[in-house]
């Protein structure tokens, strides 16, 4: 997406919210393509060494990042053209697609498995990671369930034990692909918007206990993560082994300092830091760009975050309940799963595979989140389209 395009689209944007047509946020989008565009550089800068050993081709992932972009921006188009009443109608039917979804990628000659995880299905000759749309689809029904269920919700313990039993199972399909970092962050997501959906206070402290309780069971009920995490505790007892990963991120955060190496200069991309243009992107930004880099990437995470919070509360002030939960689903997700890849990265959090939103190459990730920015996008025209008065029909323009 070329600077040109972002600059028509800011203008289209701002054009259309004088007019009575299409409400489009110019501040979602313009944050939204400053982080893919900072996400295009870096992908681009982190995997230009591998990518020349191992296809011939220096800008193989750049030019298949700049692809998937333009499919996320085509499903952001497609979700803001849906009403968000229409998703509220089949919340359910989501759902069941979801969790099917999260069955079949566990069958074997269905689900295809890389690295002893079997976590995609393979869709026109790629691969595509179900747990990335399932979580979506999952928080979609929470948002419906949170208005259809309100005053249960609000008073009593059994109306929070329902969808959280719910998110419990859908958890437990993702453990057993395994993907500890997916029900990590979509528990945390859905607890989230429980909570702001009116969850009363004490029985968010006490489940919260209860699901720390049984996360810290989890992690070390197997092998793999127990290894994971004594080597998050101190890397440097294994550092060419359990904590390579994590010592190798740590040089290139420390090689940094204040302004960086310099764009391209990034040592510790060439062979030495597994996963670079993926998991360990935020590492190479912070190598290269240095603090200053860093400051500005979260600044840009945080007030889309901002963002996504201030549409909610523009969707809740005109009465659309739903768009609001779906918002706030929104801004929970990218800074929960922002803040965890970037504690992974710092040596803060324990090692798991989730990539930096809008940023990290992947397929699946760049594309449900640009798809989601679309929705997000859809509850701006909404709230906007209501608040226009009786002439305009409510959440239907």
């Amino acid at each position: 997406m070329s600077g040109g395009a972002g600059t028509s689209l800011m203008g289209f944007a701002r054009s259309s919210s004088r007019g009575a047509g299409v409400h489009l946020d110019a501040v979602t989008i313009a944050l939204a393509l400053g982080i893919v565009l900072v996400g295009l550089i870096m992908v681009t800068s982190a995997s230009v060494s591998i990518a020349g050993q191992e296809t011939g081709q220096p800008f193989y992932y750049l030019e298949r990042q700049l692809l998937l972009t333009l499919i996320g921006a085509g499903c952001a188009a497609l979700v803001f053209s849906i009403r968000t009443e229409l998703l509220e109608r089949a919340s359910v039917v989501l759902l069941a697609i979801a969790i099917a979804l999260l069955v079949v990628v566990l069958i074997p000659g269905l689900g295809h498995a890389v690295n002893g995880s079997r976590r995609w299905l393979r869709l026109a000759g790629a691969n595509f990671q179900v747990s990335e749309l399932a979580r979506v689809l999952v928080l979609i029904y929470l948002a419906s369930y949170a208005v259809r269920r309100e005053s249960q919700l609000r008073e009593s313990l059994a109306g929070l034990l329902k969808p959280l039993g719910l998110l419990f199972a859908v958890s437990v399909l993702l453990l057993i692909e395994p993907d500890f970092g997916a029900a990590t962050v979509l528990f945390a997501t859905g607890f989230g918007l429980l909570f702001l959906a009116g969850a009363r206070l004490r029985y968010v402290i006490a489940m919260t206990a209860i699901t720390a309780v049984g996360f810290g069971v989890l992690a070390v009920s197997s092998s793999y993560r127990v290894r994971r995490l004594t080597g998050f505790l101190d890397p440097w007892a294994d550092p060419y082994n359990s904590g390579f990963q994590l010592t190798q991120s740590l040089i290139a955060i420390g090689r940094g300092q204040w302004f960086g190496v310099g764009l391209g200069d990034s040592v510790q991309k060439l062979f030495y830091l597994p996963e670079a243009h993926t998991d360990f992107l935020f590492a190479v930004l912070a190598e290269e760009l240095g603090l200053l880099g860093v400051v500005v990437t979260l600044a840009l995470f945080l007030a889309l975050v901002w963002r996504a919070f201030h549409i909610a509360r523009l969707a809740s002030e005109a009465g659309l309940k739903f768009p609001a939960y779906c918002a706030a689903a929104f801004g929970l997700w990218i800074g929960i799963q922002a803040f965890i890849n970037i504690g992974v990265n710092m040596g803060v959090l324990p090692t798991k595979g989730l990539t930096l939103p809008l940023m990290s190459y992947g397929r699946s990730s760049l594309i449900v989140a640009l798809a989601w920015v679309g929705l997000l996008l859809r509850v701006y025209h909404e709230a906007c389209a209501s608040q226009r008065g009786p002439a305009t029909v409510r959440g239907r323009a």
